[in-house]
Formats: structure tokens, sequence, C-alpha cells
């Protein structure tokens, strides 16, 4: 039996309009997988406490290098120290070179992956570049834990 015109041309354009609909999904999963390989997240040492953030993920920790734990590992490029929001502490491991502006006291970013022993492996150290910069989630963070300075004269 043959369909009349008229319901053969509906059902052609429900057909070409499902596989635009598919093509166009399949197109957003793709870009959407590519974007979450390559999204580094930001995080608190409260954030890694507070939350199982996941293990052998890349990822950005903040806050302060802890007064007294910096230590360098003896015949190796290795330094060890903890970064605080004066909440919760995370130790890291860094080996090579340290920016200039590395101190205890000081802000620190930290890229890299947290491991299954909780230590956080970095692949790059970034200390702050003058008295009146830190990243802003670092700063909401010592805000909300009441311990955050405000230095007069900062440059907005």
């Amino acid at each position: 039996m043959k369909l009349p015109k008229a319901r053969a041309a509906k059902r052609r354009r429900l057909t070409v309009l499902l596989l635009a609909g598919l093509g166009l999904g399949t197109a957003a999963a793709l870009t959407l997988a590519a974007f979450d390989d390559h999204l580094v997240f930001f995080h608190t040492p409260s954030d890694v406490a507070a939350k199982k953030v996941p293990l052998d993920r890349q990822m950005r920790i903040g806050g302060l290098v802890e007064v007294g734990s910096v230590e360098r590992v003896a015949g190796s490029a290795e330094v060890r120290f903890k970064v605080t929001d004066l909440e919760h502490a995370v130790p890291v491991a860094y080996v090579g070179v340290l920016p200039d502006l590395f101190r205890e006291g000081q802000g620190v970013v930290a890229n890299g992956k947290l491991s299954a022993d909780g230590t956080f492996r970095a692949g790059e150290v970034l200390a702050r570049h003058d008295e009146n910069y830190m990243p802003a989630e670092v700063a909401e963070a010592l805000k909300r834990s009441g311990r955050w300075q405000e230095t007069t004269g900062s440059a907005k």
C-alpha cells in the first residue's frame, strides 16, 4: 500500500529532524567531554578535607604556605610544605625550582594531583606577585574563617 504524498513528506521531515537532533546531541556530548578533560578545578585545603576530591585528577589548591612546614629533601630538588587556609592544611610535594616570592606565610597556588596518601603532588607552584594579590578563592576562604586581614591602600 502506497502512502499519500503528504504523509510520506511528513515522515521524511520527521526522519531528517530526528537525525539532525541525534547529530547535534552527539556534537554537544563530544564537546562537553573535551572540556571535561581540560578543566582544572580550584580547591582550598578545607574543600579537600570536607569533600572527597578525586584522586589523580588535575586540580589547583591555594592558600598560605604554613609557617614552619617547608622542608627540602636532601640530595634532590624535592620540596615539601603545607598549604593552609588557616582551618585545614594539605601536604604538598614539589620537585623543581620554587618561585622567588615563595615564602612561609605567603599566598600560593599549586597545580597538580592529589595522591592516595593525601599528599598533593604539584607540577607547578605559583607565588603571589606582590603584597596585595591573593587568589579570590583563597581570600574568600580566609574571610569565611574570620582570619582575613584587609591591607590598607590595596589596588583593586
